[in-house]
């Protein structure tokens, strides 16, 4: 959810249960699960009031959980940058537990933290014994470069930049070394390159205990994929985190639960009331021996699984070439409009994710103008003298391509597409797929058609090729993806970027089964001219699965 109160301050919480008065809060229901986590594992304090932090108030539901389930002592502290939300929680706070001390500041827990804690191990203020939090969620594109540049040299955050990352950091600083913190987050830090710093960080400067990815269970009306963290301060003992996950499913279910939260008691396919039903799995958080490694879920029957395929993987995608995005134009409307309203000599088929087909794809229908070529094994911008319909046309846009000044700046032509790729690698066959779907899409591009922005595409050996085809559109490697990445969006669905796909197996290509793969691929790509041929599609399907010494499952 985003809700936007300041520049700064973007909620990604507040959002579901609307009550009287139109004011919104975090749901109830997931409140108290925070709350019970966080008091389940804490350790018991005495003779002094318990300090109680949440870094972004909201309207104060997580502070209301928490303290409905904490007796004796308690000093609560808070920072809210929107005023009227934080007379809210004041009021809230003192009406509903007036034997409890109050103190909410108008401001950023950011600055309290350069501020007050920064100076030896806790600076100038006293760490909090407990902190429950949904930080801000805020994309660098919102925040700014400028505050995304200030917020990584403030807390050693690396790659692109969310609000919340340095929340998470600045709440690992100021919890006691034995305290206990739950926080709700986006899940997005697990499994993504921008992340991996703050896994780091959390890996070492927190005694992490639970983690759940809540994943497409909807608990707030948003695109954001929540997850619950709950960890104890610096000074607890180390163990390993478990890790539940919650994703629907179209399986038959096994259990039943009353809601998503409650289904995370369970393993297995768990039904809920409103019809959904989701597979919880439950293990140990596996970071791959590396503190800034993909946080997934490992269980001793996702380590065998995975162990078999290891024994007969042969090598991966990235040893067949480099996976490559699209062209990138910054300027669509002048180089690949929807419709052309002449012909030109630089003109060239584009492949975009419309046309997408698992194997062989519809035929295009979209043209880029391309103004590239490959002289001497380099690619230069072609010279527009020899292309007079094309200059043209060009020249008719020259306003809107020079607005373009990084290209000017680069040292480039006014008239060149800013990320053309390599001119000579399009007339290759190509294995092309789509970045978002929930069903594998990889397609083979024997046209010669300059790839859009829109797909990934790989070029190399062709008989690998089409051994990567049947593999990467395999039920297997849907499996594969998700015991390994753990990275899910809503309804299933999952990203097939660079970093995924080119850790996808493959199985020896001079095995008998692998030659099979490779020749039933081609088979099928023929028979695709005419139609779908479903029945050669899932004995492809089989020896995928026979390849990595597995029996064949329905995913």
């Amino acid at each position: 959810m985003v809700k936007s109160s300041t520049a700064e301050k973007v909620r990604y919480s507040d959002v579901t249960e609307t009550k009287a008065g139109g004011v919104t809060y975090t749901p109830k229901e997931f409140a108290e699960f925070v709350a019970d986590r966080i008091v389940g594992e804490s350790a018991p304090i005495s003779q002094r009031a318990v300090r109680v932090l949440d870094p972004a108030v909201g309207h104060g539901e997580l502070l209301l959980a928490l303290l409905d389930r904490l007796d004796g002592p308690v000093a609560v502290y808070g920072f809210e940058t929107d005023p009227e939300a934080l007379a809210e929680a004041r009021e809230r706070l003192s009406r509903t537990h007036p034997g409890v001390e109050v103190n909410l500041q108008l401001g950023s827990f950011l600055d309290h933290v350069l501020d007050d804690f920064s100076g030896g191990l806790f600076g100038s203020s006293d760490p909090y014994d407990m902190i429950i939090a949904n930080p801000p969620y805020v994309r660098t594109q919102i925040i700014g470069a400028d505050r995304a540049r200030q917020l990584s040299q403030q807390f050693g955050l690396t790659g692109r930049v969310d609000l919340y990352h340095a929340f998470l950091l600045g709440m690992a600083r100021v919890l006691s070394p034995e305290g206990t913190a739950g926080i709700i987050v986006s899940n997005r830090f697990m499994t993504t390159k921008g992340g991996a710093s703050v896994r780091a960080s959390l890996m070492t400067d927190l005694r992490l205990r639970e983690v759940f990815d809540l994943g497409d269970t909807k608990l707030f009306d948003a695109a954001v994929l929540p997850a619950v963290l709950i960890a104890r301060g610096i000074g607890a003992e180390t163990v390993s985190p478990s890790f539940c996950s919650i994703y629907q499913t179209k399986a038959k279910p096994s259990h039943t639960a009353a809601d998503p939260l409650a289904a995370l008691s369970h393993e297995g396919t768990v039904a809920v009331p409103d019809g959904r039903v989701f597979v919880v799995q439950q293990g140990k958080l596996d970071t791959g021996g590396d503190t800034t490694g993909v946080w997934r879920l490992a269980s001793d029957s996702v380590e065998s699984w995975l162990a078999t395929v290891s024994d007969n993987t042969w090598g991966t995608f990235r040893d067949i070439g480099k996976i490559r995005v699209g062209i990138k134009t910054c300027a669509d409307k002048v180089f690949l409009p929807k419709k052309w309203d002449r012909d030109l000599e630089l003109h060239r088929a584009l492949t975009t994710h419309h046309t997408a087909r698992r194997f062989r794809p519809e035929p295009p229908n979209r043209k880029v103008l391309y103004p590239h070529h490959t002289v001497d094994g380099k690619k230069r911008a072609v010279d527009l003298e020899e292309y007079p319909a094309s200059r043209a046309y060009l020249e008719e846009h020259r306003q809107t391509l020079e607005g373009r000044s990084y290209v000017i700046e680069a040292g480039r032509q006014w008239y060149e597409i800013w990320v053309p790729q390599n001119p000579s690698d399009w007339p290759a066959p190509k294995l092309v797929f789509r970045d978002i779907s929930e069903q594998p899409t990889f397609w083979m591009d024997l046209e010669g058609t300059v790839v859009n922005g829109d797909c990934y595409w790989l070029t190399g050996n062709e008989d690998l090729l089409w051994l990567a085809l049947g593999v990467a559109n395999s039920t297997f490697i849907e499996k594969f993806y998700d015991c390994r990445f753990n990275n899910k969006l809503y309804a299933g669905r999952r990203r097939f970027i660079t970093q995924y796909v080119e850790q996808f197996p493959l199985p020896d290509p001079a095995s008998e089964v692998g030659m099979e793969i490779v020749a039933a691929c081609r088979d099928l790509y023929g028979r695709m001219a005419d139609s779908p041929d479903n029945g050669l599609e899932r004995r492809i399907d089989e020896m995928v699965w026979a390849a990595f010494g597995l029996p064949f499952e329905e995913v």
